[in-house]
């Protein structure tokens, strides 16, 4: 691994995703170091995961622990949702990453949709919102960015990580839509640095993904 002060400015940049169920325990506390080790902000994986990884990284530092709640379709009960994310926040979760009800924004129940938002961010965490843009509608987008916003959210999601890659014109949707209230997390397959350095030239403020560790490496060859 490189030197901490031979990173790219990429780095801090990065959300390391650890979400493959089939991931062991040691592989969890190998990309918890590499993590660390590379001064990514933040650490995302899911609940059974919550208390390794908060072990491993240690007291909070510059890499947040984030759960992902409800994910990866968030369609379970409010009240069981609502008990997912008081329960990651006794783990140590610093960050929640939280699927939203898609039905109630389907069905036009905005208010139910915001309302289960602005119950978990009563929690004291920041919340990002697990957008699915890949099928959303663009006026259904804008209802769940506003609802989102209004309710206390930190951050918007392009997606699960399900389906195709995000791509740039996602990014400037959001950004048009959040105009500077809140951070843009861009998830996707997201495979390569270009691709990520793309989607950060067009807006986007976090990058989510299991490579973080390659596209530093990446990044520092390219440097030499």
């Amino acid at each position: 691994m490189p030197s901490q002060n031979d990173l790219p400015e990429l780095a801090p940049l990065i959300h390391q995703a650890a979400l493959d169920p089939h991931l062991s325990a040691e592989t969890i506390n190998e990309i918890c170091d590499a993590s660390l080790h590379c001064n990514f902000s933040g650490f995302c994986t899911n609940l059974t995961r919550l208390s390794t990884a908060r072990l491993r990284l240690g007291a909070p530092n510059k890499t947040k622990l984030i759960a992902v709640i409800a994910f990866p379709f968030g369609s379970i009960p409010n009240i069981h949702k609502q008990a997912e994310a008081e329960w990651a926040a006794e783990q140590g979760a610093e960050q929640l990453d939280v699927a939203p009800n898609f039905f109630a924004l389907s069905e036009g129940k905005i208010e139910l949709f915001a309302d289960e938002i602005a119950n978990i961010c009563e929690i004291g965490l920041p919340v990002r919102v697990i957008l699915d843009m890949a099928n959303l509608k663009h006026q259904d987008v804008a209802l769940a960015v506003e609802a989102s916003i209004d309710a206390g959210a930190y951050g918007i999601q392009t997606g699960n990580g399900f389906g195709g890659e995000i791509n740039v014109s996602a990014i400037h949707q959001l950004v048009n839509l959040t105009r500077g209230r809140c951070e843009i997390k861009a998830v996707g397959g997201i495979k390569t640095v270009d691709h990520a350095l793309k989607l950060i030239e067009a807006g986007a403020t976090t990058i989510g993904t299991s490579l973080g560790p390659q596209f530093i490496q990446s990044l520092l060859k390219k440097e030499k």
